[in-house]
């Protein structure tokens, strides 16, 4: 039986540790601007869907208190922002420091079929909810045949 003895280099275990460093950091900034799939750059994370006619928006916010977050729309643009402010530590210092402090705010468009104007929100457990209706003129409608 012959016994192989791979350099640092050649080793496949840390071929694979560098793969996968790689590949993270590729996702985290694919252009180097931090505008990744993954995080960085991406704050809040949000998720749109539809639920019947309504367009539904989920957007993570955890930490921050309803009346530190703000809403609005133009058009079919929708804005959220929001302020976090960083509590220093009474004592010692960070180790590791992820969470994000500071302002932030994130544009979606949405789409033509939904009417900003009459939307809803609630936040709750850190998930800030919001329900865009669609507007009227997009909804299916009953037309009545009139004999004569």
């Amino acid at each position: 039986m012959a016994l192989f003895r791979y350099g640092r280099d050649l080793d496949p275990a840390n071929a694979l540790f560098r793969l996968q460093e790689d590949l993270e950091r590729a996702f985290e900034s694919p252009f180097g601007h931090g505008l990744g799939l993954l995080g960085r750059g991406v704050h809040p994370a949000i998720n749109i869907f539809k639920s019947g006619e309504d367009v539904v928006l989920r957007i993570e916010v955890p930490g921050f208190a309803p009346e530190n977050l703000a809403l609005a729309s133009q058009g079919q643009t929708l804005t959220v922002t929001g302020k976090s402010v960083a509590q220093p530590e009474a004592s010692g210092s960070y180790h590791r420091r992820e969470r994000a402090s500071g302002d932030f705010s994130r544009s979606i468009q949405l789409p033509r079929e939904v009417d900003p104007a009459r939307a809803t929100a609630q936040c709750k457990h850190g998930v800030l909810t919001l329900r865009v209706p669609a507007r009227e003129e997009v909804k299916p409608r009953q037309i009545n045949i009139t004999g004569g």
